[in-house]
């Protein structure tokens, strides 16, 4: 009996040290299933930071016949974020424009959207006929438009002429008398039918020219709440 059971050791053995595949993989599966092997698992978090170590590695380190210094490598990134925020000014500056634009497409109540060059424009055709109604309302008009394309103040729909006068005084305080007359030059001759004249025609027409050279005195962000 025992001499039997000696017999079958090495054949138990060698089962035993050398299973089949099916065997083999189950046991393979049985120890991975340890939740010890899950916590040794690296998380999400040591994934990204070790991407990121890598590449300052390799940045900082020579590559090829191209040796690199710390002082070399800050430089370039540097260079690369002066170059991020300088596609921010240059592109996304006339997207902005664009939707200020499209905000201030009523213009006192009516539906504008001519630049302010174009109204300019528009304003001295009338004036060259004697229509000083109409060149008062079209160079007030241009002087908001104009405010609004150098980012200084916006007009959204429901802004009066005073309403956007007493704002520009903000920023263009030496000009606030300047401001209310051209202000009420316009309201006389949109809502009151009173007749505009060449001397009223010069004072918004002075102004706007005045204001088109000055520098606003706040940041155009101080003016636009």
């Amino acid at each position: 009996m025992i001499t039997a059971v000696l017999a079958s050791a090495p054949v138990l053995v060698s089962a035993v040290l050398d299973p089949d595949r099916d065997d083999a993989r189950e046991w393979a599966e049985r120890e991975l299933a340890d939740p010890v092997y899950a916590a040794a698992e690296p998380t999400p978090f040591d994934r990204i930071a070790q991407a990121i170590g890598d590449f300052l590695e390799g940045l900082l380190a020579p590559r090829g016949d191209v040796e690199w210094s710390p002082v070399l490598a800050v430089a370039a990134i540097v260079i690369a974020l002066g170059l991020v925020v300088a596609a921010v000014l240059i592109w996304g500056r006339p997207r902005l424009a664009h939707r200020a634009a499209e905000r201030s497409s009523l213009l006192f109540g009516e539906a504008e959207g001519r630049t302010a060059a174009q109204l300019r424009a528009g304003a001295a055709a009338s004036a060259a006929t004697g229509d000083w109604d109409e060149a008062i309302v079209l160079r007030f008009r241009a002087l908001a438009r104009g405010l609004e394309e150098r980012g200084i103040l916006e007009a959204p729909p429901g802004t009066t002429a005073r309403g956007l006068a007493r704002r520009a005084e903000h920023a263009f305080p030496a000009h606030g008398e300047g401001l209310d007359a051209a202000a009420r030059a316009f309201d006389d001759v949109r809502y009151l039918r009173r007749r505009g004249t060449a001397e009223l025609h010069a004072v918004v027409a002075s102004l706007d020219d005045d204001l088109v050279r000055a520098t606003p005195a706040r940041a155009p962000e101080a003016v636009l709440s």
